[in-house]
């Protein structure tokens, strides 16, 4: 990335448009409806439930902190924590955020490798992600909470690239759509890495050289990036709201919402 210079960053800012932004954060409320509830299920199978309604609000509040500090898993890490210490059961509430996010990790690998046909092939390889999530429900059906927690976590994912590529356009990218998905995927598999400073780092690299082996270009790989990332920054702000209600709820005050509870 240091061979590309600045101008992919300032140009990825300038391209951010208030559109763009909005679509992120409808989109982002969606997406964590669904990691809310999955997050619900699973919790519930461990014995540490909690509502849907804290879920949603804890969800935002790790976005927040994971799209704003070290590494981007602190967010979830201070969730499972402090739900686990709430329930009395610190092991096993770690161990729902856990599993919450590693199933939500794993349909996204699924998905991009079905999802990688589309570099080469047509829009007709468009099926094959969601040939993949079925194929992926029909085994698991016999689970429980299973099919429901791998569809949850396809439409999460659908989201996410949805961003994506509404960042790749308002960058200017003129690519086939589904050559654009199928970027997205990989992409955010390779934004998954615990390896970033707030969200940043590995998935600018990727993005570069996804895109570059696209035939799309380093620089317009990391601007788009560059676009993405500011849209999802903006997308995670309304879990300041939790932290507010957080901080009022600790000085005694009536917050919002206090984070998870269980039963």
């Amino acid at each position: 990335m240091l061979r590309l210079g600045s101008d992919p960053f300032v140009e990825g800012l300038r391209h951010t448009d208030p559109v763009a932004l909005l679509v992120a954060l409808a989109v982002t409320a969606a997406t964590t409806a669904c990691g809310a509830r999955r997050w619900s299920l699973l919790a519930a199978r461990l014995r540490v439930e909690v509502p849907f309604r804290d879920a949603y609000a804890a969800c935002y509040r790790a976005q927040l902190l994971n799209a704003t500090l070290p590494f981007g898993v602190v967010g979830d890490v201070h969730r499972g924590y402090r739900h686990g210490r709430d329930s009395g059961a610190l092991a096993r509430g770690l161990g729902s955020v856990a599993w919450e996010r590693a199933s939500g990790q794993l349909v996204q690998v699924g998905l991009a490798a079905a999802a990688l046909p589309l570099l080469v092939g047509g829009t007709w390889v468009l099926a094959l992600p969601v040939a993949a999530v079925l194929l992926g429900a029909a085994v698991v059906s016999r689970g429980g909470v299973w099919p429901q927690v791998v569809l949850l976590s396809a439409a999460a994912s659908c989201g996410h690239v949805a961003v994506l590529v509404v960042a790749a356009r308002t960058a200017g990218v003129t690519a086939p759509t589904y050559q654009l998905v199928a970027l997205a995927l990989l992409v955010l598999v390779a934004s998954a890495v615990p390896l970033s400073v707030a969200g940043w780092g590995p998935r600018e690299g990727a993005a570069a050289w996804l895109f570059g082996a696209a035939g799309l270009g380093a620089a317009t790989g990391l601007e788009v990036s560059v676009v993405y990332g500011v849209m999802s920054l903006v997308a995670t702000l309304p879990g300041i709201l939790v932290l507010r209600g957080d901080t009022r709820t600790a000085r005694g005050g009536t917050a919002w919402a206090s984070g998870p509870t269980s039963s």
